[in-house]
């Protein structure tokens, strides 16, 4: 039986996320003041004694969450994963956990990219919209239709699961097409709450900012294949891993296809290393056949 450790994005934040791994753990403590330094700011703090609203800032959002999973697979006893795979934000977890980043190098690329993002945010006003309740080709159709009608950017972000596809573009853009997805017959068309447009277009320069970081880290030979979000499927070559890391930032994340193409290669237990339980449940969605579950944290 192969099993498969999943790591979550953003959006898993809560307040209060690895406080008592930090009380009650030296080697964490120790990680946690590493990252404080290595970031120039307590994020720690904010993390375990912020507000929901420091917690919503990108910059602070990615590293939180990417602690919070690192650092409990690396606190918590556990068998090695077969196969590993990350939403989003996650695949640098994912990266990390399984020896292709080093801890600080890893926390670095997720700030930059953090940063990256969020000055990307402001150069246009844009959004995010779930989907739910129409297949994905009838979603990408129309976001198609809507772009060459509008020339508004918009188009299929995160497929999570079968029926729920997040869109992502210009405010405008994503307005107009879910109009057309609702009179299409989708059951909900509801933006949300994020500070823009991720995994789309409009991220093209945070790529280029990404991608002259990344060209400068060392990746080594993950200790098991990662599932990356923009291919769908097994990679292991630390050339092709940085590539689908950079092409990520405007490519969408295949995460059902992702998920499915793991079951097809063998995955029959799944892992969410993390903070929230957001793709546990999005997993069985995807698969009524395959174990899942999370790790026990201390607090969660």
């Amino acid at each position: 039986m192969k099993h498969a450790f999943i790591f979550p994005g953003q959006g898993s934040q809560f307040v209060g996320m690895g406080k008592d791994l930090f009380d009650n753990n030296a080697f964490a403590k120790k990680l946690f003041e590493q990252a404080n330094e290595i970031l120039g700011f307590r994020i720690s703090d904010l993390m375990f004694e912020g507000t929901e609203e420091d917690l919503k800032q990108t910059n602070v959002t990615q590293p939180a969450v990417f602690l919070h999973s690192v650092i409990a697979y690396k606190c918590i006893d556990h068998t090695k994963p077969d196969m590993a795979a990350g939403h989003s934000l996650g695949e640098f977890s994912a990266l990390t956990a399984i020896g292709a980043l080093s801890f600080e190098d890893g926390l670095n690329l997720v700030a930059i990219r953090a940063r990256a993002m969020q000055k990307a945010c402001e150069l246009a006003p844009s959004s995010m919209a779930a989907i739910l309740g129409l297949d994905d080709e009838k979603v990408e159709a129309l976001c198609a239709e809507t772009q060459q009608e509008t020339g508004e950017v918009v188009s299929a972000a995160n497929y999570n699961c079968p029926g729920q596809v997040v869109i992502s573009g210009s405010v405008n853009g994503v307005a107009r097409a879910c109009e057309k997805l609702k009179a299409a017959g989708a059951k909900r068309a509801l933006i949300l709450p994020v500070g823009g447009a991720f995994h789309s277009a409009l991220m093209e320069p945070a790529k280029k900012e990404l991608q002259a970081a990344i060209e400068k880290t060392t990746f080594y030979q993950p200790s098991c294949h990662i599932y990356q979000n923009v291919v769908a499927k097994a990679v292991f070559n630390q050339q092709e891993i940085k590539k689908n890391l950079v092409e990520q930032l405007t490519g969408p994340v295949r995460w059902t296809q992702t998920i499915q193409a793991m079951i097809n290669d063998g995955a029959k237990k799944f892992t969410e290393v993390g903070p929230g339980k957001v793709l546990q449940g999005l997993v069985s969605k995807i698969s009524k056949e395959v174990e899942v579950d999370g790790v026990t944290l201390p607090g969660a």
